[in-house]
């Protein structure tokens, strides 16, 4: 917390604004919106995964059909495409971001075209902070005319070429759960250049109530809306963003600098100067062969401290509920899943804690 949160929930006790609309709601959509930049549209929502699913609803995803998905990604990027009844297509990463492969993007949309059934939506994830190669992605759904949701739940202040995450697919979607760059506690956002799609957003996330003296319903909606205590404390985070993307930052320099002479071991970070991640977490690679330990090796050598670390995302295209799903690529997000780690990396770790994480992989060094 960055200090100024209490001010805006209390205001909001005070004022008795508890309910999923208020002052706090309006003003974070707008502090979201400027942080983002101009011609950018926010609506404030519960969590990111009811963006991504509303997105969905927006596009007109529906039953039978097909949506494009990263397969290197957290369950929530693909879950709402079930929610919908349609059916997810998993695309592997390429080893620059490791985020979807433009390639193979490509590849599994002809194919899917010559089996007559041309996806409806893709959806590209900006992985661990870590920008996608967003610019050749969005050039090939330009080409086959399929809409992008960019899944920038972990990416709130990363950019590519200067602009932010979230920003570049037909609609963005934004996560502030409690492990996230800022928190709301539980909280989301979905992200438009256009108003119109802002606007429908709110209506759907608030149960699609028709204009009329009673209630009133023609579509099917949602209790996705923000709520405005959960907003206040938004609006506080919104005051140290800069701030916590710095700390973050700063973790990842501290395991570049601890891992720079060990052979085998590759701090995961940009390609290139295009991009700037917000380093949400922390990750390294581990050669065993060149290294002769193991990524559960330094896990278990780490929990005897109490320190925790845990691999890499599990690929949903090897998740048990999509084992049927159709996957396009080779296996780049398999080994990374199989030699990667995520370290300790958030943005309250103090000097002694980083203490403790060196003296801790200390024998690995």
């Amino acid at each position: 917390m960055g200090g100024t949160e209490q001010n805006y929930v209390n205001e909001a006790f005070d004022t008795n604004w508890i309910a999923p609309l208020g002052p706090n709601v309006a003003g974070f959509e707008t502090a979201l919106e400027s942080y983002l930049g101009k011609g950018n549209n926010v609506a404030a929502l519960s969590s990111g995964t009811a963006a991504i699913h509303l997105a969905l609803v927006l596009l007109g995803v529906t039953r039978g059909d097909e949506v494009l998905c990263q397969t290197f990604t957290f369950s929530a990027s693909a879950n709402p495409i079930v929610y919908q009844g349609a059916t997810p297509v998993f695309i592997d990463s390429e080893p620059d971001t490791w985020n979807m492969c433009p390639d193979h993007l490509e590849e599994a949309i002809k194919d899917r075209i010559a089996k007559g059934k041309k996806p409806k939506a893709i959806i590209a994830v900006h992985l661990y902070g870590m920008p996608c190669k967003i610019e050749a992605i969005t050039a090939v759904a330009q080409k086959y005319e399929i809409p992008v949701v960019e899944d920038s739940a972990e990416a709130l202040g990363s950019t590519y070429k200067g602009q932010k995450c979230g920003t570049f697919g037909t609609i963005g979607i934004l996560s502030f759960n409690g492990n996230k760059i800022i928190t709301t506690s539980g909280g989301g956002a979905l992200v438009s250049n256009s108003p119109e799609i802002k606007e429908k957003a709110v209506f759907l996330a608030t149960q699609a109530r028709d204009e009329a003296p009673h209630y009133q319903h023609s579509e099917i909606g949602f209790n996705y809306r923000l709520s405005n205590i959960c907003a206040g404390i938004g609006r506080g985070q919104m005051e140290v963003v800069d701030s916590h993307v710095t700390l973050r930052r700063e973790m990842h320099q501290f395991y570049k600098e601890l891992f720079n002479k060990r052979e085998g071991v590759t701090v995961f970070e940009e390609p290139s100067p295009d991009y700037f991640s917000n380093h949400w977490l922390s990750c390294i690679t581990i050669n065993a062969a060149k290294t002769r330990f193991t990524p559960q090796e330094v896990v278990s050598a780490l929990a005897k401290d109490t320190i925790e670390s845990r691999p890499l995302w599990k690929p949903m295209h090897l998740q048990p509920v999509f084992k049927d799903a159709p996957y396009y690529g080779a296996t780049v997000a398999e080994s990374l899943f199989n030699t990667g780690l995520c370290l300790p990396s958030g943005s309250n770790l103090s000097g002694t804690e980083r203490q403790r994480i060196n003296k801790a992989l200390k024998p690995f060094l």
